[in-house]
């Protein structure tokens, strides 16, 4: 239970981080399109709302959510931009007060799911911990977005530990869903953390390494920001071929942002 306490800390944290970036935009300034292709910052603010939506039902109303599994599955390309451009037709304060309260009610709700009970989820089910996790990570990813698109530059914080680990964890999935087979050995990864520090995972001694930024190594699992921009160097065959393909969100691969 700490460790979801302190995660949902971080997330309520992040979420108010960019409450803030949109709260004080004009009506027109929301329907400003962001770096993904077809998103406005509506879109971006509605796709959170949804996740936010249907993560509380997966915890709260289990057959809810298995209804509204199966109503995705229609359309598994296009559900998720389908509830997204939905939303984003909402007057945007409306839209921003659905937010607010909807990710208030997920976040006291994370806080109730007792240890060892795992969530119903689109891929595998999943704990408390791990459902936070992931939705900071949708967040922070999401918020990135938005502040690409107003010219701002947030400040790295230790937050971003909890989606570096989440990258880590999904080195495997990366490789299957690109039809790859997931590399035997472990790899180590280091990371400099924002205010100095080093995060680290995977054996010391491992062939196979990954050194970088925390903050663009967040960047790159979230395929927010190219490779080639980004301050990671890959020591191995197999660890280059992970950062090329590397993603901690679910669904198939994609072109990035």
């Amino acid at each position: 239970m700490a460790e979801t306490e302190a995660i949902v800390a971080d997330l309520t944290a992040e979420s108010n981080d960019l409450d803030a970036l949109v709260a004080p935009l004009t009506d027109g300034q929301w329907g400003a399109p962001t770096p993904a292709a077809g998103w406005t910052i509506a879109h971006q603010i509605g796709h959170l709302l949804w996740t936010d939506r249907v993560s509380l039902t997966a915890i709260t109303d289990e057959a809810g959510f298995a209804a509204a599994l199966s109503e995705a599955m229609k359309d598994p390309a296009g559900f998720v931009d389908a509830a997204a451009a939905e939303l984003a037709e909402l007057p945007p304060a409306e839209l921003l007060a659905d937010w607010r309260s909807t990710r208030a009610r997920l976040h006291a709700a994370l806080l109730e799911v007792p240890d060892g009970r795992k969530l119903p989820w689109f891929g595998p089910p999943m704990s408390a911990a791990s459902m936070a996790t992931a939705r900071l990570m949708e967040t922070w990813a999401h918020g990135l977005d938005v502040a690409d698109t107003l010219g701002v530059r947030r400040p790295a914080t230790a937050r971003l530990r909890s989606i570096a680990h989440l990258g880590v964890r999904t080195r495997d999935f990366a490789f299957t869903v690109h039809n790859l087979t997931p590399p035997a050995e472990p790899f180590h990864v280091e990371l400099h953390a924002p205010g100095g520090g080093v995060w680290a995972w995977g054996p010391v001694n491992a062939e196979q390494r990954v050194v970088g930024s925390a903050e663009d190594f967040c960047f790159l699992v979230t395929q927010r920001r190219a490779l080639g921009e980004l301050d990671l160097v890959a020591h191995g065959a197999d660890a280059q071929r992970w950062l090329e393909i590397a993603q901690a969100f679910a669904g198939p691969p994609g072109p990035g942002r």
